[in-house]
């Protein structure tokens, strides 16, 4: 079972494609979507959205993460192949997922998105169709007041 609206966020601290340790607050709004594998059909065709949609994002204050099982080389390769201009966080033990309680199932993470804000799970998006997920979870942000477009 996921973690749900209400909860408090968990504490994670990754590396990302470039290596960099990251350690994300979710005390400003922060989407943190856990996908299957690099470069595979869904999950390219949710990043390259996601990226798509990066400078809404931003210009609403939210900040987004990709997640997955896979290594920072791989999260670096799939990264510059299709210029992905946000983080994608190195779960290889599967702590990340275990601290949302997302399930993983041979090496892969369950396609589950979170909104995240003051510091708690605002929404959960379990079983994730990837295409046009990033414009709906920011259309329902933006609907939910968690973010407001300059």
């Amino acid at each position: 079972m996921t973690l749900d609206a209400g909860d408090d966020a968990p504490d994670v601290t990754a590396q990302n494609q470039h290596g960099e340790t990251v350690s994300p607050s979710f005390e400003a709004p922060t989407v943190v979507y856990f996908y299957p594998r690099d470069d595979t059909p869904g999950c390219t065709i949710e990043a390259k959205q996601f990226n798509a949609e990066l400078e809404s994002y931003r210009d609403a204050g939210a900040t987004v993460y990709g997640v997955s099982t896979d290594d920072v080389d791989s999260h670096d390769a799939f990264a510059d192949k299709f210029d992905l201009e946000f983080d994608l966080l190195a779960d290889s033990d599967g702590e990340i997922a275990d601290s949302f309680d997302v399930e993983i199932e041979n090496d892969f993470t369950q396609r589950t998105t979170f909104v995240l804000a003051d510091g708690e799970v605002q929404a959960v998006y379990p079983g994730v169709d990837p295409d046009g997920h990033a414009r709906e979870v920011l259309q329902e942000m933006l609907d939910d007041e968690l973010v407001v477009l300059d």
